[in-house]
């Protein structure tokens, strides 16, 4: 899947693992590493403008657009 979503622009955005095991007492800092939150992304048919397209849509937006049609 695309690390996008087509509707709200959600991408993949970058922190940090704390590793809470280190040797030594507790005047060092834990060590930390570089990570990736990537968005829940998935592949589907929406209408857009009356045409039917394929669309990487994020489940938030998913979520939101099964709201609106419910209403």
């Amino acid at each position: 899947m695309a690390g996008k979503c087509d509707l709200c622009d959600k991408r993949t955005t970058f922190g940090r693992n704390i590793r809470h095991k280190h040797s030594g007492r507790w005047k060092r800092k834990a060590p930390r590493t570089p990570r990736t939150f990537k968005p829940n992304v998935h592949r589907h048919k929406v209408t857009v403008d009356g045409k039917t397209q394929r669309l990487n849509v994020c489940t938030a937006c998913l979520r939101t657009m099964m709201k609106r049609l419910a209403a």
